[in-house]
């Protein structure tokens, strides 16, 4: 009953979720009640907890309430399709005029570029500015065929003739000496394959954004410390009374009991805050405004939900792209594996049962994951073996949390790092094609082991497609192809149960 309960309580949080993000996405391309939307998506995970409370555990078997594959496969392809069909039943169609001069493709192409600020004021250039425009363009680099205007961008379309490096550098220069920091050049390939060039209008140039950014800046200084005090309160009180077991009461009446928490507090906030400082140097070095991490302060769900950053203009390349994204897991990985081998080391071993696994620090079963089953061996040596488990130290607990956040932020979807990684490297379409791959193998790795089902259906309701950068045709050299392929596989030995040979080679 305790099961089915938290279960429950993990549907109202993922119902809410999702109808939020519909709110916030969906509302403004089509006119179909955003709850009928919200229960076509819900209805994988309604089958579901409706099949688990037509079959509780104390009255069947436990095999029997394995949810069988169909049952898992089947709605995970028709709610899509069928929410695909519902948005685009009563999408907002343009008007006849501009319906007349746009195709499916250039509109597509055009989403994409506005999605730097869809705030931004329509734009406008006249006949003079055409023809700079058109002189921005050298023949020999990119020659120019025909401009579309849209509401919030131009779009040049013609041949490229030289290096894209050279090309986008080249009209960026001419671009900003005859209209200065007016416009955002934009370079990408359309659904064709064709590079074109977008101009936008640029957001930084306005006076009131300067000025407000100097007067907020000692407050975000501020609210950045405040966000890490209090996180550092909630983390303390979770690894006091979660971790180490001690009791409110307790507490109450001893505080000095209270720092007991202290070990698994630091460490975390150390995992999080290299991960997302990670970003922000990379950022910084690339001269890109960002914001100091936020900490997100959550008293009774591990302490927080980590950190995050805001970097307040666009990328302007892939590279750049790859760089900033890979920082992040690297930077993490760096504190987080030797925090966590030292807790596994000082950790207890306690034998096997029923009740262990993944979610159970107490007693949690190593063997699930490739890469934590040859950390735990290599902390505890002889002393784990294949009938026992270990009892995790409170610091070792934080480095088990940095790993499957780093797992989670390594998945190639979206606006994960994952995702930016898999995006600068191959391409955006292509990198969302990884991304749908991605989260259908991961919902057939749930099908294996349970405790994955929640991670898949929530990265069912990311989108699969992020920000472009300014110039998103050049591509990667060698090196950062082979590093993001590197950090890809690290997600692989992460995710994937240890084979049993190597528990055999390990006298596990």
């Amino acid at each position: 009953m305790l099961f089915l309960l938290k279960i429950l309580i993990l549907l109202i949080l993922l119902g809410l979720i999702t109808y939020f993000i519909l709110q916030r996405s969906v509302i403004k391309i089509t006119r179909t009640p955003v709850w009928i939307l919200w229960l076509i998506m819900m209805t994988p995970a309604l089958i579901w907890i409706t099949w688990m409370l037509i079959y509780p555990q104390k009255q069947v078997p436990l095999a029997l309430i394995i949810i069988p594959l169909a049952l898992i496969i089947i709605p995970f392809i028709l709610c899509p399709y069928l929410y695909w069909l519902l948005l685009q039943w009563r999408r907002h169609i343009p008007d006849q005029s501009k319906k007349e001069n746009s195709s499916y493709h250039s509109q597509t192409e055009i989403d994409s570029t506005q999605t730097i600020n869809h705030t931004l004021p329509k734009l406008a250039i006249d006949k003079t500015e055409e023809t700079n425009l058109r002189n921005c363009f050298p023949w020999t680099v990119y020659y120019l065929r025909n401009l579309e205007y849209k509401p919030q961008a131009v779009i040049c379309r013609g041949q490229l003739r030289s290096n894209s490096e050279e090309a986008y550098q080249t009209v960026q220069e001419n671009v900003e000496g005859k209209f200065g920091d007016r416009f955002l050049v934009v370079f990408q390939n359309s659904f064709q394959g064709q590079p074109f060039f977008a101009l936008v209008p640029n957001p930084s140039c306005s006076k009131n954004k300067n000025q407000e950014s100097q007067e907020y800046k000692i407050l975000r200084i501020m609210l950045t410390l405040g966000l890490l005090l209090i996180t550092l309160c909630t983390t303390i009180y979770y690894g006091a009374t979660k971790i180490i077991g001690i009791s409110e009461n307790a507490i109450h009446n001893n505080p000095n009991l209270y720092i007991q928490g202290l070990p698994y507090a630091i460490a975390l906030i150390l995992i999080h805050g290299c991960h997302e400082f990670g970003h922000y140097i990379i950022a910084q070095l690339y001269k890109i405004p960002t914001t100091l991490p936020y900490f997100i302060p959550v008293p009774y769900f591990l302490g927080t939900f980590g950190a995050f950053i805001r970097m307040q203009s666009p990328v302007p390349n892939r590279k750049s792209l790859f760089d900033i994204s890979i920082a992040g897991p690297i930077a993490g990985l760096i504190v987080t594996i030797p925090l966590l081998i030292w807790g596994l080391s000082h950790s207890n071993i306690v034998p096997l049962s029923e009740d262990s696994g993944i979610l159970s620090i107490d007693s949690l079963n190593p063997t699930f994951s490739f890469l934590l089953t040859l950390l735990s061996k290599l902390a505890l040596g002889a002393k784990l073996t294949y009938n026992k488990s270990i009892d995790l130290h409170p610091v070792a607990v934080a480095g088990y949390i940095g790993l499957v956040v780093t797992a989670y932020n390594l998945m190639p979807i979206g606006k994960l790092d994952g995702g930016h990684i898999v995006h600068a490297m191959f391409g955006q379409r292509t990198g969302m094609v990884i991304g749908q791959i991605s989260r259908f193998l991961l919902l057939v790795l749930a099908c294996i082991n349970k405790e994955f089902l929640f991670l898949a259906i929530f990265l069912f309701l990311l989108p699969l497609a992020d920000e472009p950068a300014l110039n998103d045709v050049s591509e990667l050299d060698n090196q950062r192809d082979f590093l993001g392929l590197l950090m890809l596989g690290l997600l692989v030995i992460i995710l994937l149960p240890a084979p049993k040979m190597l528990i055999q080679w390990l006298n596990f």
